[in-house]
């Protein structure tokens, strides 16, 4: 599942452009993946792993609204969408609370 989710990162980012700091998606996808990954590879359950990516994911969406986006949609926007998180970044860390509490569920 871990690598599954490393390797759908890369393909976003390769696909998209996007970096982190760019105030998209792969700002929660990346801190995401990487918690998970560093959660599995210590030999936690999937589904505490999930929840703590899942929490990362959120924290790191939740700080999207500090930034200015530098690439996306909302490049437009610029200094006025300073305050406001990013809706992709956002939805991801939704996701992936959904389907952590599915995994907790059995």
């Amino acid at each position: 599942m871990s690598a599954g989710i490393g390797a759908a990162r890369d393909a976003v980012m390769g696909h998209g452009k996007a970096s982190l700091g760019d105030k998209t998606m792969v700002d929660a996808l990346v801190p995401f993946a990487d918690a998970l990954a560093e959660r599995v590879g210590s030999g936690a359950a999937l589904d505490d792993a999930w929840t703590a990516a899942s929490t990362a994911a959120r924290e790191a969406a939740d700080a999207t609204a500090a930034m200015r986006p530098g690439i996306g949609r909302a490049r437009s926007h610029g200094e006025r969408s300073v305050g406001t998180p990013d809706p992709g970044a956002v939805s991801l860390a939704l996701i992936a609370a959904t389907v952590g509490r599915a995994l907790a569920d059995g």
